[in-house]
Parts: C-alpha cells; structure tokens; sequence
C-alpha cells in the first residue's frame, strides 16, 4: 500500500508539541539558576583619636650651700630630684655633708634647696612664706639675683607673676645691679621701686 502523506493538522500538532517542549525546558533551566549573592562591604570602624597631653611645666630651684656653684637658679624638667639639681649647680662640694641631703627627694618649683657643711649648724630656712597684697614693710633683706620664686613674693608689691617675670628676666639677661634695673623688668614701676628700697640687695 502506498504510504499516506501526513495531514496539516498532524504537522501542526507536531509542531506544537515540539515547540511546548522547548518552552518547557527553558522555563526549567531558568527556574533552577541559583539566586544571586548580594555582598554587603562594611567599612571599618573609624581609629579613635588620641588627644594630646599637656607637656609638664619646667622646674626653677635656688641651690645653695656647699656646691661649686652657690647661690645658683636651675631649671630642670618636670618630675627631677635633689641629685639633678645639685649636677645642675656644679655639683657637691668636697665638704659637702651629703648624708643630711636626700638625694633621691623629688624637687617642685621654686624650691630651695641647702647642702650642709661638714659641721655646719643647721638652719631655718623657710621659703614658703609670702606677701599679702598689703604694703606693709618686710624685715628680710631678698638677694634678688639668688632668690627663688617664693623669696621673690615676700616683698610687698610682688606677686606669683612678677616674681616669676623677675626670674626669667634674670635668667636671660644676667643679674642685676641696681634697684632701678628692676625698672627693665615688665610690671615694674616707680611705685614699687619705693616699696622695694631697703628690702633688696643685688650681690
């Protein structure tokens, strides 16, 4: 029997079937794709900021006695002791008495600070008095070019700051002579020249 020539409707149907079958794949293949991964970056926390510290004021001390340089003013840093201030002033003298002087004592501003003789008699030495801002007179001769910031204080007129001008201006220009070179220092006027007569002296 001679073969039948396949109708329109089959080729279509084939068709059809064939084209749902590839639709069908496609669908598949999309459906199993993984979903994508979002990446989250994080930035790092900011360093923290280290504030700064505040540097520790430099130390002035008078150093008398038995050193090789007596009646010296030393500036030393912050948190120096006795034995720094006794290098920075020469250094003991050969009867200096040692053992009445603690070495390893911390020093603060302003201190005075006494090594004995051998055999020397001990002294009131009391550096920590000050003036009132009254005028009233001071029997204490202060030897401006040796004395400390406290022993400045003691005379009438002179405060913490003017005491301290006085020791700056001493360490960077020399000693001074007069009473009238006191003039030079900034703060200091006629009427307190009055005040100071007869309570300095400038060896």
């Amino acid at each position: 029997m001679p073969s039948r020539e396949p109708t329109p409707f089959a080729l279509i149907a084939a068709l059809l079937i064939v084209a749902v079958t590839v639709v069908g794949g496609v669908l598949l293949l999309m459906a199993a794709r993984p979903a994508p991964v979002i990446i989250t970056i994080n930035p790092p926390p900011p360093t923290p900021t280290i504030a700064p510290t505040a540097t520790p004021a430099p130390l002035a001390v008078y150093v008398t006695g038995a050193v090789n340089k007596p009646g010296s003013v030393v500036t030393l840093p912050a948190g120096s002791r006795i034995q720094d201030a006794l290098a920075a002033a020469g250094g003991a003298a050969p009867d200096a008495d040692l053992d009445r002087v603690d070495l390893a004592a911390m020093i603060s501003d302003g201190q005075q600070i006494h090594v004995y003789r051998h055999g020397e008699p001990a002294q009131m030495v009391d550096p920590s008095q000050s003036s009132t801002a009254s005028d009233s007179a001071s029997t204490a001769v202060v030897h401006v070019n040796h004395a400390s910031l406290e022993q400045l204080e003691t005379l009438p007129g002179i405060g913490p700051a003017l005491a301290q001008r006085i020791i700056d201006y001493r360490t960077a220009n020399g000693n001074f002579t007069t009473l009238e070179s006191l003039t030079a220092v900034s703060g200091i006027g006629e009427h307190t020249i009055q005040l100071l007569t007869g309570l300095v002296a400038f060896d």
